[in-house]
C-alpha cells in the first residue's frame, strides 16, 4: 500500500505554521520535564520506578529479541547516518528535494537538542540496564529519532496510515527503551517531546518551500494527465 492510498487532508502552508508554535510548545515541556527531574534530585519518580519494576523478572526472550532490534534501528550509525540520509535520497529521488532537506534538517536539529539536554540534565539511568548506552538517562534519543522520523512522514505524506504506523512506531520504541532498562518512562515521554517538537517546528520553517515540491508534483500529473486520456492509434 502506498503512501497516497486514504488520505487525510495535507496541512496547509498556514497550519503547518500553526502547528510550528505547538512543536515549540513540546520543547518547552521537554525542558520543563528535564528541569524536574534535575531539580527533584537523583530519586526517580514513582511512575517511573513501577514501570521499571514491570519488567525487573528475566527477560521474555521474544521481547528481549524485539527490543535489541529496537535498540540497533533506533541509535547509533542507523539512526544517525542510514535513516536520514537514506531517507532524504529517497525523498529526493521522488522529487520532494525540499522535503528531503526538511528530513535531515529535523533529524540533526533533534539529535543535537537531544545532547544538549542529556548533558544539561546529567540524569543517571537505570542500575539494571541491559545494553550499552552514552551519558545522559534524560531525554531518550532513541524515541525522539522515531518521533522525527513518524512526525515528518505523516507531514510529507498525509496518509492515516502514514500517522498510524508512525505513532506505533514511537509507543514500540519508547517500549523497548524502558524494556531494557536504558531509560525511564519519563525519559521515553521527553524524547518523544524533543522529536516531535523539533519536526513540527522544522515542518513551519519548510512549509512555504515544500509547497514549492507538491506543485512541481501536481504540475507533472496534470501534464500526464492528457497523454494516458489521448487514445492510442490503431
Amino acid at each position: 500500500m502506498d503512501a497516497d492510498s486514504d488520505p487525510v487532508p495535507p496541512l496547509t502552508v498556514r497550519s503547518e505554521r500553526a502547528w510550528g508554535i505547538v512543536g515549540l510548545v513540546l520543547i518547552a515541556l521537554a525542558c520543563g520535564l528535564g528541569a524536574w527531574v534535575y531539580f527533584r534530585g537523583p530519586s526517580p519518580f514513582a511512575i517511573d520506578v513501577w514501570w521499571n519494576q514491570l519488567f525487573a523478572a528475566a527477560p521474555l526472550e521474544p521481547l528481549l529479541s524485539f527490543a535489541l532490534v529496537m535498540n540497533e534501528l533506533g541509535g547509533y550509525v542507523t539512526a544517525i547516518l542510514i535513516v536520514p540520509v537514506g531517507g532524504a535520497l529517497a525523498l529526493f529521488l521522488l522529487g520532494r528535494r525540499w522535503s528531503a532537506l526538511y528530513f535531515l534538517t529535523a533529524s540533526i536539529a533533534s539529535a543535537v537538542l537531544v545532547q544538549v539536554l542529556k548533558h544539561t540534565f546529567g540524569r543517571a539511568r537505570p542500575e539494571d540496564i541491559l545494553v550499552l548506552s552514552d551519558y545522559g538517562s534524560f531525554p531518550s534519543g532513541h524515541t525522539a529519532n522515531a518521533a522525527t522520523i513518524a512526525i515528518v512522514a505523516g507531514i510529507v505524506f498525509p496518509s492515516i496510515w502514514v500517522r498510524l504506523a508512525g505513532g506505533a512506531w514511537i509507543v514500540l520504541m519508547a517500549f523497548s527503551r524502558t524494556y531494557l532498562h536504558a531509560h525511564w518512562l519519563s525519559d521515553t515521554i521527553g524524547g518523544a517531546l524533543v522529536g516531535a517538537g523539533a519536526a513540527l517546528v522544522l515542518g513551519a520553517v519548510f512549509s512555504h518551500l515544500r509547497a514549492r515540491d507538491e506543485d512541481r508534483a501536481a504540475l507533472r500529473q496534470a501534464r500526464r494527465a492528457p497523454d494516458a486520456a489521448r487514445p492510442s492509434a490503431p
